[in-house]
């Protein structure tokens, strides 16, 4: 699924094209971060973390080869008719969303070349997301405030300690200055997938989080 780099991305192209006001994003800096939080307890990207919760839970989704978080669920429980949604719960909704359309189209795509789910597809499917990533330029890190940090605490699925939410802030940092410096000016030599499955993806996943965003407006 997508990496932090690629959500990262995601953001800056949102609030490139289409602008925070345009989107009732309030807060760009807690968007942001809120678009890695799904993340955070999982216990891939943070390290030492006060606690773990299972991904089943922090994605909405089933634990499978290749998962599709269930972010319209996520959406009825937490945004659907709310009041002041703060935009760290907007960014995990975003990250959902990320997540199920770039993994639906893994699915097709293994579908359709004929290749089953597995220990062959997760290595080849990972390596070639790492590869995309490497090709987006980003620049965004969060950094930590008071208006974070209450967000944060506030988060309607499980709280996130003032710990994990530094720790998350300097595994974003962490990504940013790694992608920069190995970045990827060219088109890379896929191992699995194709430039042109990634440009489908990505189009839809900007899509559908433009137009659920702008729903509440």
């Amino acid at each position: 699924m997508p990496s932090w780099n690629i959500h990262t991305a995601h953001v800056e192209r949102l609030l490139r094209e289409e602008g925070a006001a345009a989107l009732g994003v309030r807060d760009e800096n807690a968007f942001l971060l809120g678009n890695v939080v799904p993340d955070i307890y999982v216990g891939y990207m943070v390290a030492d973390t006060t606690l773990r919760i299972d991904y089943k839970l922090t994605h909405h989704a089933i634990r499978e080869h290749i998962p599709l978080p269930r972010y319209d669920e996520f959406w009825d429980f937490y945004v659907a008719g709310h009041d002041n949604v703060s935009d760290v719960t907007l960014g995990a909704w975003a990250h959902l969303v990320a997540d199920h359309v770039y993994n639906a189209h893994t699915r097709a795509y293994l579908a359709s070349i004929g290749l089953e789910a597995g220990e062959r597809a997760r290595i080849g499917k990972q390596g070639d997301f790492a590869l995309f990533g490497r090709t987006l330029d980003i620049s965004l890190v969060p950094h930590v405030d008071e208006a974070l940090l209450a967000q944060c605490a506030a988060f309607a699925p499980y709280s996130i300690l003032e710990h994990d939410a530094r720790g998350a802030v300097d595994s974003a940092r962490w990504i940013v200055e790694r992608n920069q410096a190995e970045h990827l000016d060219e088109t890379p030599d896929y191992q699995l997938l194709t430039a042109e499955f990634f440009d489908v993806a990505r189009e839809e996943a900007h899509a559908t989080i433009v137009a659920g965003l702008r729903s509440r407006l």
